[in-house]
């Protein structure tokens, strides 16, 4: 009514503006930088921040938490990509729900039987919906939901195998207590195989 609220929104911007100058000076007195460093970013994301709160993307980008996911990828162990963990079960296949991954499985060519190794694996990432059942599903730890959302481009997004494949490193790095909690559920499982084959190793010579 009569301009008081053009006034007080005028007033929330200049306080914004000097407490903006304000912070930084107190952060370039502590030797410190406000902008395109991890601490800074994570600084303004909080309830404590003072002035501008903006991330300057895509010079800056926000903290994503460990739980965000966005597109598939699938996961190798060690430095080569052949120690691939996908056994092209094609569960991942089944229980998405656009359908958009496709696998070929590969044949040994001597006997023609299956591998369990994927000589093809393809998702389109156009099409993907980010739900993370292929993930969830998976009951080789093979596939996982990435943080990478920065994959706009002119062409159809369809990633192949080469494309798909990242190290568990990399996955460790952007998922640490998952990547923590699967390495103790499985040194826990291989411990109990071990002591199965021993039990049934030392009963064997009485039977």
């Amino acid at each position: 009514m009569y301009g008081k609220g053009i006034l007080k929104g005028l007033g929330v911007t200049l306080n914004r503006f000097y407490e903006t100058y304000l912070d930084d000076i107190s952060w370039w007195v502590r030797g410190k930088k406000r902008y395109n460093t991890t601490e800074g970013i994570a600084h303004r994301s909080s309830k404590n921040t003072r002035g501008i709160f903006t991330v300057q993307y895509p010079e800056e980008q926000l903290i994503q938490p460990e739980e965000f996911r966005f597109v598939p990828f699938l996961v190798h162990d060690g430095d080569d990509k052949k120690d691939i963990r996908c056994t092209s079960c094609g569960i991942c296949a089944k229980v998405c729900p656009p359908q958009c991954i496709w696998i070929v499985r590969t044949n040994d060519p001597n006997t023609g039987k299956p591998v369990p190794q994927p000589a093809e694996f393809y998702i389109d990432m156009d099409i993907c919906m980010n739900c993370g059942f292929c993930a969830e599903y998976c009951p080789f730890d093979a596939i996982k939901m990435d943080h990478d959302f920065a994959i706009a481009s002119y062409e159809r997004n369809v990633y192949n195998l080469e494309k798909l494949l990242k190290p568990a490193s990399y996955y460790a790095e952007i998922r640490p207590l998952n990547y923590n909690k699967e390495e103790e559920a499985r040194k826990a499982k291989e411990a109990a195989k071990a002591a199965k084959a021993d039990a049934a190793a030392a009963a064997a010579p009485a039977a």
